[in-house]
């Protein structure tokens, strides 16, 4: 199957999948296809037993699909600008201290905390593996998805405040799980390029892929911005965008910097600053309607993915304890990982009551998890086929615990804590939390001493 048909099959599913969601099921969206993709798969997997020719052949299909590269080297860029468009910076700059500390110190201690902890459970089951591949499930399941965050946030009625501290951190985590993660490779061995990891090495990659990413995204976003200001018509200024995204994330790549914080950095950018001063009117509606289908769409796709991948999962009996063991184990770390620095930081400032409850239980994983776990999967072979299955099967059941229940749990949780009254979390979008545009006609905004086109 080529990629062609491959992208065929897939978005005929979520489109399948999502009227059947919409039309029945009426679940968030994201839920709703990835369980519809789920299910599929046990029922493949059920009629396997009898049929193996039909199970083989669904197999053979997904295992054309490179999860790891249609996410990290795709999808993600694009999903990440279309979420950090419409985040308001005034209420990010809000919450900076926050959102710095949970993306950065947070993350570390999960990291260890699950390394250390799964290695000892793993230990008292008599399954054991060595340290560093459960810190490096640590590091894979640690940072919150901002695909899975994000698209369930817009059918949550959470306080402003809190939807800031969860959002902004989920766009930016991902950049330091990923040099956790890069670093754990180099410690075992399994880094490509090799060399010896120390400790100002891992500080100079933090600093190349994350700030340096950071600084690059505000680069190319400073360009785009200029291009936007400089026309007025819609259809081209989308079109900017779109190689902003497409051209900026390959170049990134290509440098070696997190192209996932350069989008979120450039999103961000463009969202407000380009949104209140470089477009008028319609071109904001036209792109914010064309950036809100590509969203729905890859999130649709995406969704699928992650709903189909236990068809070519290595699970077994034994791994199973593991699995369910992992899904606790990640939960207390992460309500270890918040609770700590916000009870520091809270010395200082007032939060959200119940601010680490909802932290903790709206901090998805997602497909970001299991496309780095297919990674490692594939780096350690098959001399170490026991960690495989067992970090494979720990991270599926931890995003799928995540999404399913946590997802569709956490609206009546805000509910039951009194963050939210009345019917605020049905299955419709809540309101459009991004910064509004000027008011007034038509025309664009222009900044100061500034005379637009």
């Amino acid at each position: 199957m080529d990629l062609f048909q491959a992208s065929a099959l897939l978005l005929t599913l979520a489109a399948l999948f999502n009227y059947v969601n919409h039309r029945y099921l009426k679940i968030p969206t994201a839920i709703g296809i990835m369980v519809m993709g789920l299910g599929t798969s046990l029922v493949l997997l059920a009629i396997g037993q009898f049929v193996p020719a039909v199970f083989d052949m669904a197999a053979s299909v997904l295992a054309t699909i490179d999860f790891n590269k249609a996410l990290m080297n795709g999808m993600l860029g694009l999903l990440l600008f279309a979420g950090a468009l419409h985040v308001d910076l005034g209420n990010l700059t809000a919450q900076k201290g926050v959102v710095a500390i949970l993306a950065t110190v947070g993350v570390t201690v999960s990291t260890f905390l699950i390394g250390f902890a799964m290695y000892g459970l793993l230990a008292a089951v008599h399954l054991s593996i060595p340290l560093i591949h459960c810190l490096l499930f640590g590091a894979l399941i640690s940072p919150t998805d901002p695909i899975a965050v994000l698209g369930i946030l817009k059918t949550v009625g959470a306080p402003r405040e809190l939807e800031t501290k969860i959002a902004g951190e989920s766009l930016f985590n991902d950049g330091v799980g990923v040099v956790i993660f890069l670093a754990m490779l180099g410690v075992a061995g399994l880094e490509t390029g090799g060399g010896h990891v120390t400790p100002a090495s891992v500080a100079l990659l933090f600093i190349q892929e994350a700030f340096g990413g950071a600084a690059y995204g505000l680069f190319i976003g400073m360009i785009a911005y200029g291009l936007l200001r400089s026309v007025d018509d819609y259809q081209v200024e989308i079109l900017i965008s779109l190689a902003l995204v497409i051209g900026g994330y390959a170049l990134a790549q290509a440098l070696h910097l997190s192209g996932p914080i350069a989008m979120v950095v450039a999103g961000l950018l463009i969202g407000n600053r380009g949104r209140a001063l470089a477009m008028s009117a319609e071109t904001r509606q036209n792109l914010d309607m064309f950036w809100e289908l590509v969203d729905e769409i890859l999130n649709a796709v995406l969704f699928v993915l992650i709903g189909l991948t236990v068809l070519v999962l290595p699970f077994q009996r034994e791994y199973l304890l593991p699995a369910l063991l992992a899904i606790p184990l990640t939960l207390a770390a992460r309500c270890i990982a918040v609770a700590l620095p916000m009870s520091l930081m809270g010395m200082r400032r007032k939060f959200t009551p119940h601010a680490v409850k909802i932290l903790t239980w709206g901090g998805l994983r997602g497909g970001i998890s299991v496309a780095l776990a297919l990674w490692l999967s594939e780096l350690l072979g098959e001399e170490h086929a026991q960690s495989r299955g067992i970090i494979l099967a720990a991270t599926y059941a931890v995003v799928v615990f995540s999404i399913v229940v946590q997802g569709l749990t956490i609206g009546p949780l805000l509910r039951r804590l009194g963050l939210v009254t009345g019917d605020e979390t049905s299955d419709q979008k809540i309101p459009d939390s991004g910064p509004a545009p000027p008011t007034g006609d038509d025309t664009r905004a222009t900044a100061p001493g500034d005379t637009g086109n």
